[in-house]
């Protein structure tokens, strides 16, 4: 078995925003593979789609809580599946330490100040955990350690939506996501972070 998650904040408010390429790009994951429609799921609070793919079973989630507790909701759809054989974990969600335009696929890694990520840490651990970061930085912003550097700036750039060129350019990027996670089910996480962290 098979999860990913797509990181992002429930909600019109939040649809465009930067914060939410992990809805995005889950949405067009599930396009691509023939996925069902996401049901809501009231017992985890997530919208869920699950299907078939190459012989394994995969559930996408998109967590309806907030981003910073997003581990809540993953915890409840994870546990019942933590006894061996322990499922592939993937969580795909927005960096501002990249650029517009940069994913960086890494495995057991820590949340690197990501407060969906470090949720989803804190409730069901690192071991096994692939992380897919898609850079959501301006290219007047995208700076080594943005986030850590100065926190409010970071905060209100993340909720901000994509400017003209960089809805172009975001949008090549998830396909490209898109084509990572379906080259990373095919052929593990070392593969794939040779092919796509360049």
């Amino acid at each position: 078995m098979i999860i990913i998650i797509g990181l992002g904040n429930p909600g019109r408010k939040f649809e465009e925003t930067r914060h939410n390429v992990g809805f995005l790009v889950l949405d067009k994951f599930r396009k691509k593979n023939n996925f069902p429609d996401f049901k809501f799921s009231k017992k985890s609070n997530s919208l869920l789609s699950e299907n078939i793919l190459n012989n394994e079973k995969i559930i996408l989630i998109k967590p309806q809580t907030f981003m910073n507790e997003s581990g809540e909701a993953v915890k409840k759809i994870v546990k019942p599946y933590t006894l061996n054989p322990k499922p592939l974990i993937i969580i795909v969600h927005d960096d501002i330490d990249l650029p517009v335009g940069k994913i960086k696929i890494v495995g057991e890694r820590g949340s690197a100040g990501h407060k969906g990520v470090e949720s989803i840490i804190k409730n069901i651990g690192n071991k096994g955990l692939v992380r897919i970061r898609i850079g959501i930085a301006p290219q007047s912003l995208a700076m080594p350690d943005l986030a850590k550097q100065d926190k409010t700036k970071a905060e209100k750039v993340v909720l901000k939506k994509f400017g003209k060129k960089e809805k172009e350019i975001i949008n090549n990027t998830n396909n490209k996501t898109v084509k990572a996670l379906d080259f990373l089910l095919q052929n593990g996480l070392d593969k794939t972070m040779n092919e796509y962290n360049r």
